[in-house]
């Protein structure tokens, strides 16, 4: 069936998750890119041909115990944990974010908001100016894109947060419309700012903001688009 697929991008569905036919909306207008929804109770078996994998957002498995922490502990996890040793690009938004975390594809973890309240609101997003497979032509630019979450307040330890500095792995941080990056803006209390993190291979990368609510202009900004045309053009390496 994958064979078939001019691109074959796997969007996990887990139970509770709820914006994966948004990604599947979003990335068919994506010349090229052919996904499928992939439940996560078909197992690693179900990723073996895939391109590339994306983890929506959503509440799997209702956030028990942690959000993510259910869902990280599932066998269709080990699929993706192949996927991005082979190089293959990983992309997980909000509560796929949170996944990475939990299955140690990510550094860090994402706690409670500071402000103990669900926030869903429009954020601005500046850029990193170094580049990354998922960022590529965007550096320095500020992105306008949704969050909605309960639980993304990005931490790390001190030694992670260096490395992640030093190495250029915060491809995004909540910022003012003019791209500063200041503590009035955060929406979360994320530990400088961070509103995504990238791997030091450079194939995983997990962001709190939703770039398929950001797709086209009558949603608000077609700013998201960018980042998910990056992610289908990397499958292709």
């Amino acid at each position: 069936m994958w064979g078939l697929m001019i691109m074959a991008i796997a969007v996990i569905r887990f139970p509770g998750t709820n914006n994966e036919n948004d990604v599947m909306r979003a990335l068919g207008t994506i010349p090229g890119a052919e996904a499928q929804l992939v439940p996560s109770r078909l197992g690693s078996a179900a990723l073996k041909e895939a391109d590339g994998v994306i983890i929506p957002g959503g509440f799997s498995y209702g956030d028990y115990i942690r959000a993510g922490a259910v869902a990280a502990a599932g066998e269709i996890m080990e699929g993706v944990k192949e996927l991005a040793n082979d190089g293959r690009p990983v992309l997980g938004i909000c509560n796929g974010f949170q996944i990475l975390t939990e299955c140690g594809l990510l550094p860090g973890a994402l706690l409670p908001n500071t402000s103990a309240r669900f926030v869903c609101r429009w954020v601005y997003l500046r850029v990193s100016e170094q580049t990354t497979a998922f960022t590529e032509g965007l550096e320095d630019a500020v992105l306008k894109m949704p969050v909605a979450h309960a639980d993304g307040n990005y931490y790390c330890t001190e030694n992670d947060l260096t490395v992640l500095n030093l190495h250029g792995l915060v491809p995004l941080r909540y910022s003012d419309e003019n791209g500063e990056t200041v503590p009035a803006v955060n929406p979360n209390g994320s530990i400088d700012n961070i509103a995504a993190v990238i791997n030091e291979a450079g194939n995983v990368m997990g962001m709190m903001p939703h770039p398929e609510r950001a797709s086209r202009p009558s949603l608000g900004s077609a700013d998201g688009l960018a980042i998910l045309e990056n992610f289908v053009r990397s499958t292709k390496c």
